[in-house]
């Protein structure tokens, strides 16, 4: 037998190895020709195919979401008369909320982890593995709550959707943590090339947002699967769904002074559009009602804002596009301020308020039960606050402001502020814009508000309390490591106990049984009294020193004591406070669970580190 019929015939055998192994004669036919060519392909050729299948995968689930909430907002907004839409704002956005919390408590059991911080969470604490769930159950949820009204943006569920096709298609075909988290980047990156037509913009969110301290060589699936999630949205949805502006001026250096101060006016705003974020959230957390309760007052203060700004319904794309297309007339006569007299100032404090109350609009959407992200919200507020900047400009006498150019600027600098992304909203305004020539007023703007956030909180808010509660971590790649760790996984819960009572011989006989080199003194009821290892008892052994009485006088206080719940990095501190290489962990009721080592811990992290880098 030559080599290469060697190689066949090995190939062949390792797939029947799997086929009875993991039961693969349940699997479907596209599954089988995958494992086939899992065996047949190399890494290289796999991963390619696989972002190939993700990315399509995920930029279908894309078109399907956008499409699906396209059709409700134009049932809504454009066949009816305007009394009977003020009628259906005050009933539609409510029913999203509520129907939204009702879904999720009916059908996922409550499980509503959403955003963009439930990707890192699943990348830092499950090890890159997200529930078969997600694939469609954040379509679902968002599909209700921003189609009905929801002030809130399809993006971030569409990547979280991308993610869980990701990691499920990697779970499939056995494929280790590196490739996990690989595919499930490929997998969010599609959703957002998809939902913006903008491949690089996918790639650029990959990289600044999901993958932050991660190094990957293997970076083609991301571009794979950015591609094919963009070539489906451009194939598949018409052109109105897309998010696409094709008005607007040409690059003008001495323009400048405008960009500048925009930035400045966008990151201020994203600030504030945080903090009212985190205040509605608090206010809701801290109320002592039921959670169809929370959706149904939610529901409540958006159908009223709706009803007063018809501009907060929905993402609100549409408003952008009459801002650069010239069509703000047409957003006043669909409010009840067509009853009074339009004029430029009438605009402006309409618009104003519009930017002011978008964030409690989007916060009481998100935090009260629905389903939905910020990506639409800050893209929407930055061009209304891009549109009222240039109208202001105009009203003090400019002339040649290039209004279309600051919404879009606007747009990117908002989004940058709100989302602590400034080379994703960079290219995502100059893929969909076409506007590569506004590369510089892009930079400009979302720099200045990148710094501006950054100034007032180091990390995203969005992420800062789930850092705080050692959920994730921001900052290191080893420290992501190690959260993908799980504490319970290094206790020896086979460790020696002796009970405070028993003699010193009877201490010395189970010593002698042991192959334990450390042990626990616990009392009746194996509450922990106190530990000591060999070292402690070698004097008494080789008659060094007179035997004690009792084991009290031998053992020692444990310098410190964990719980099952605490985390490995927080674990490691204090190992390296305490210098020691053993500690106890104990239950609530402080009862002995077993012994935790420095060495296990440290192994464990080496042997990831070993996956994830082969």
């Amino acid at each position: 037998m030559n080599l290469h019929n060697r190689k066949k015939y090995l190939s062949f055998l390792k797939f029947k190895r799997d086929f009875q192994k993991y039961g693969l004669e349940k699997a479907r036919s596209y599954e089988l020709v995958l494992h086939w060519l899992h065996n047949r392909l190399s890494r290289s050729q796999f991963l390619l195919l696989s972002g190939i299948v993700v990315g399509c995968s995920a930029g279908l689930a894309g078109v399907i979401l956008k499409t699906l909430v396209h059709n409700i907002h134009h049932f809504i907004s454009s066949k009816v008369h305007f009394e009977y839409q003020m009628l259906f704002y005050l009933v539609f956005p409510f029913l999203g909320i509520v129907l939204t919390s009702i879904v999720v408590i009916t059908i996922f059991k409550g499980q509503d982890r959403k955003g963009i911080g439930a990707i890192l969470y699943e990348i830092a604490q499950n090890s890159s593995i997200v529930s078969s769930v997600k694939m469609y159950s954040q379509i679902v949820q968002s599909a209700i709550t921003v189609g009905l009204g929801g002030s809130a943006g399809l993006e971030s569920p569409i990547a979280v959707t991308g993610a869980a096709i990701g990691s499920n298609y990697a779970q499939t075909y056995r494929l280790g943590y590196k490739e996990r988290t690989l595919l499930l980047a490929a997998g969010a990156t599609a959703g957002i090339a998809s939902a913006f037509n903008a491949p690089i913009a996918g790639i650029m969110f990959a990289f600044e947002i999901l993958l932050t301290g991660v190094v990957f060589t293997d970076f083609i699936p991301l571009v794979v699967a950015a591609v094919c999630g963009s070539l489906l949205s451009r194939i598949l949805l018409q052109e109105d769904i897309l998010f696409r502006f094709y008005t607007r001026e040409s690059f003008n250096y001495k323009n400048v002074p405008y960009y500048l101060i925009l930035g400045i006016v966008t990151g201020l705003y994203a600030r504030y559009f945080v903090i009212i974020s985190q205040k509605v959230e608090h206010f809701l957390k801290k109320l002592s009602l039921t959670r169809l309760r929370k959706a149904m007052l939610g529901g409540a203060v958006l159908s009223f804002l709706c009803v007063l700004f018809p501009p907060l319904f929905g993402e609100g794309y549409d408003t952008i596009k009459a801002f650069t297309n010239g069509n703000t007339q047409r957003i006043i006569e669909n409010s009840f301020f067509r009853y009074f007299e339009i004029r430029e100032w009438t605009i402006i404090l309409y618009l104003l308020l519009v930017c002011l109350l978008k964030a409690f609009a989007t916060s009481f959407t998100i935090f009260s039960g629905g389903n939905g992200g910020n990506f639409a919200p800050s893209l929407f507020a930055g061009g209304t606050v891009g549109y009222l900047f240039a109208l202001i400009c105009q009203q003090i006498g400019f002339t040649e402001v290039p209004v279309t150019n600051l919404v879009l600027v606007g747009m990117a600098g908002a989004m940058s502020g709100v989302l602590y992304a400034p080379l994703t909203a960079i290219f995502l305004i100059a893929e969909s814009s076409f506007g590569y020539d506004l590369f510089i007023p892009l930079m400009i703007a979302s720099v200045i508000s990148y710094l501006i956030a950054k100034w007032f909180s180091p990390i995203s808010p969005e992420l800062q309390s789930m850092a705080d509660q050692g959920k994730i971590f921001t900052d290191k790649h080893d420290r992501n490591l190690l959260s993908a760790l799980h504490s319970e996984d290094f206790i020896d819960y086979n460790s020696q106990t002796i009970n405070e009572n028993i003699s010193v011989s009877e201490m010395f006989e189970l010593f002698k049984k042991s192959n334990k080199n450390i042990f626990a003194v616990v009392d009746d009821k194996r509450a922990l009294r106190g530990m000591f290892s060999i070292d402690d008892i070698r004097p008494y052994l080789f008659g060094d020193h007179d035997v004690p009485k009792n084991i009290i006088q031998i053992m020692k206080a444990p310098p410190a004591v964990f719980h099952k719940e605490d985390k490995p990095l927080e674990i490691l501190q204090v190992f390296d406070d305490t210098g020691v290489w053993n500690l106890p962990v104990v239950d609530e009721e402080n009862r002995f669970v077993g012994f935790i080592s420095k060495s296990s811990i440290l192994m464990g992290y080496r042997q990831l580190l070993k996956e994830y880098s082969e």
